[in-house]
């Protein structure tokens, strides 16, 4: 049985079951739940009970939901069933009847959430002090602590000792109120300011910047921001270089052209005829460069260097050592004056006998 509809199955033809994140939850109604309890026992073999708790699910209610597990091999079987009571008059039959485990849990439940248990042996407090009003886990419950006290940590300025630095507004949590309209300090507080929206910031900062404020404008009513009259658009590509560059081209166009030379713009400085635009690469170098060098005789043919040879501190096998000075280490060292006086030792010994 491996399935979550095989697991609904044995529990009953009411229940309905689904697998989330390895876990299998069979749902049950209310007035099923002793009944799905027993068969998930009696016929499922699970005869471990791990836990019982609820979930607030606000207007939907509460869900009460039973971890139970079957120890054998080779390994755990679990199973979690679920079934939800309405949130006015919350009550489930207790199951001590089918698990006996089930007491401490159900005692809890009723203390942290208010779901009675008809039926269970002792439903009196177990965590909470006597004379404790509320239920702690429910979702409406406010956490008076976070309004009464400081919280511990300093984790922000203006909590705990901090050193009574200004404190930032921060997110209340679900459950703690604003500290000036419930609590001790209720009407004694300071309102705190309200950061502006965005578009109000927007329209601060455009009526502080003239310049800006006009162009918000103009992009409001759907027209183009106005151009500054000493500083004209730019209608050439990026091909065809700057203002100031056509205008080095006109002056450099020879008077027999038929097309008229393209005027400057307003407010951009001429370039000089007598410094013409540069035309070389740069390893040509410029055209100061070109003039100053004088000709050069032809060098001569540079001899074939030989291979470089890799080096490596840690390789001495990269660097080799030739074994004779000024010869290569391919070939043979040179024997001949060896070989002669040889040769001379051996005749005078021929010739005196000695």
């Amino acid at each position: 049985m491996t399935t979550p509809e095989q697991y609904a199955a044995s529990v009953g033809e009411w229940a309905t079951g689904a697998e989330a994140y390895g876990l299998i939850t069979v749902d049950v109604p209310a007035e099923r739940w002793i009944e799905a309890l027993t068969s998930a026992r009696d016929v499922l073999g699970l005869g471990f009970f791990d836990w019982l708790s609820a979930v607030d699910e606000l207007a939907e209610g509460f869900s009460v939901v039973a971890h139970l597990a079957a120890v054998e091999a080779p390994g755990v079987r679990h199973l979690a069933l679920r079934t939800r009571v309405p949130r006015d008059g919350a009550a489930l039959p207790s199951a001590v009847a089918v698990y006996a485990g089930a007491a401490w849990h159900e005692r809890e439940t009723h203390e942290m959430f208010g779901i009675d248990f008809p039926g269970h042996p002792y439903l009196a407090t177990l965590l909470l002090p006597d004379g404790f009003e509320g239920h702690p886990l429910r979702k409406e419950f406010v956490l008076a602590a976070r309004v009464a006290k400081d919280w511990p940590g300093a984790k922000e300025p203006g909590e705990s000792d901090h050193g009574g630095g200004p404190a930032r507004r921060k997110m209340q949590p679900a459950g703690v109120p604003d500290p000036n309209e419930w609590g001790p300090l209720k009407g004694t507080l300071p309102p705190v300011a309200e950061r502006p929206a965005r578009g109000a910031r927007a329209a601060g900062a455009a009526a502080r910047t003239p310049r800006a404020g006009a162009a918000a404008a103009a992009g409001a009513e759907g027209a183009a921001p106005a151009v500054r009259a000493d500083r004209p658009r730019r209608t050439r590509s990026v091909s065809e270089g700057s203002a100031s560059q056509g205008a080095a081209e006109a002056l450099d166009t020879p008077a027999t052209s038929e097309a008229p030379a393209a005027p400057a713009a307003e407010g951009v400085p001429a370039v000089r005829a007598d410094r013409p635009r540069r035309t070389r690469s740069v390893s040509e170098g410029s055209v100061s460069q070109t003039a100053d060098e004088a000709p050069a005789a032809p060098a001569a043919p540079a001899a074939p260097a030989a291979p470089a040879r890799p080096r490596s501190s840690d390789a001495p096998w990269h660097n080799p050592v030739p074994a004779h000075d000024g010869k290569p280490s391919g070939e043979e060292p040179d024997r001949t004056a060896e070989k002669d006086e040889n040769s001379a030792g051996a005749a005078d010994q021929d010739g005196d006998g000695t």
